[in-house]
């Protein structure tokens, strides 16, 4: 396990760092100037050409480029990420230690209630296939991956503020502050994106039970006697749920800094909405670090995968 697991290391480095290219060049590509967009036209304060050109180079932008990206490679080492262009007085690392657990918490959240809807679902699809409840469940199965996880989320807020008359806090409170208020904020998020993906998960373990049930070894196993519960827990459902594991993986991955739509609806405050807000304002500095930290969790969640992979999958070996 131990070389598998540097292999994969050593070739996670270099796409973390193509990453970081790609969007440092992108990021001088686009069209207009940041530092304008910011103190341009319509602010209270608009700087003279001489003053901008100042302000760059305070900033280290008058540089080569590659010297401005060895500089910021330079400084993400020592884990100072910069600071937004609107807010100088608060680090990008600073708020992505504040509203990162918020987002890994809704992530997280989401796909355990999506296992927990979809797992069940698409076994007893599966058991029961071509039945009338199993044509039912694949109704409703397919009506909620047409919904949109925002369109959802705008639902659930309309109905328990027009029912019940109650509506989730805005604040950010982390779970360790107040258990009770951190829930009630992330479970409306964690129910829309949730629900969707626990529909896609039924289908995908009704597919993949369906053809392993039909497997020599799963007939053999019947054959020699075993219980039908454990054939389908044991033997059929751990080789089913690779796919679905995987499915996973790039749904966590996405999740993390994807769910801008969920949060906006809910108002809640994650890198998400983050990252369109520094979209929208040109801030370089914060898109270069939550696209880097994004790549890195998309990388760290593929590794933890493969090595579920071996767990689940008792063919599998890391040599």
């Amino acid at each position: 396990m131990r070389p598998y697991l540097v292999r994969r290391l050593m070739l996670a480095i270099p796409t973390v760092l193509g990453v970081t290219i790609m969007i440092f060049l992108a990021m001088r590509v686009i069209p207009g100037d940041p530092l304008r967009s910011i103190i341009g036209e319509g602010q209270i304060y608009v700087l003279s050409d001489e003053e901008l050109a100042a302000v760059k180079a305070s900033l280290g932008y008058d540089k080569p480029l590659i010297i401005q990206y060895l500089v910021w490679m330079r400084d993400v080492a020592k884990g100072d990420l910069g600071y937004s262009f609107w807010q100088k007085d608060k680090s990008i690392a600073d708020m992505v230690i504040r509203r990162g657990p918020i987002t890994l918490q809704i992530s997280l959240m989401a796909l355990l209630i999506a296992w927990v809807i979809g797992l069940p679902t698409g076994i007893v699809t599966a058991l029961w296939r071509n039945s009338a409840m199993d044509y039912g469940i694949r109704g409703i199965v397919t009506l909620f991956m047409a919904i949109p996880n925002f369109w959802l989320g705008l639902a659930m807020i309309l109905a328990t503020i027009l029912i019940w008359n109650w509506r989730p806090p805005v604040e950010l409170v982390a779970v360790w502050e107040s258990p009770w208020t951190n829930l009630q904020m992330t479970i409306g998020p964690a129910i829309a994106m949730g629900v969707g993906f626990g529909a896609i998960i039924a289908r995908m373990v009704r597919s993949g039970m369906l053809e392993v049930l039909t497997e020599d070894y799963v007939r053999t196993a019947l054959a020699k006697g075993l219980a039908s519960r454990t054939v389908v827990v044991r033997h059929a459902l751990r080789n089913a749920l690779l796919p679905t594991i995987t499915l996973s993986s790039l749904y966590l991955g996405a999740t993390l800094g994807g769910a801008v739509a969920v949060e906006r609806a809910f108002s809640v405050p994650g890198l998400g909405y983050s990252l369109i807000y520094a979209v929208q304002a040109r801030d370089w500095t914060v898109i270069q670090s939550l696209v880097l930290l994004f790549a890195v969790a998309y990388v760290v969640i593929n590794l933890v995968v493969d090595v579920i992979y071996g767990l689940v999958d008792p063919r599998i070996r890391y040599d």
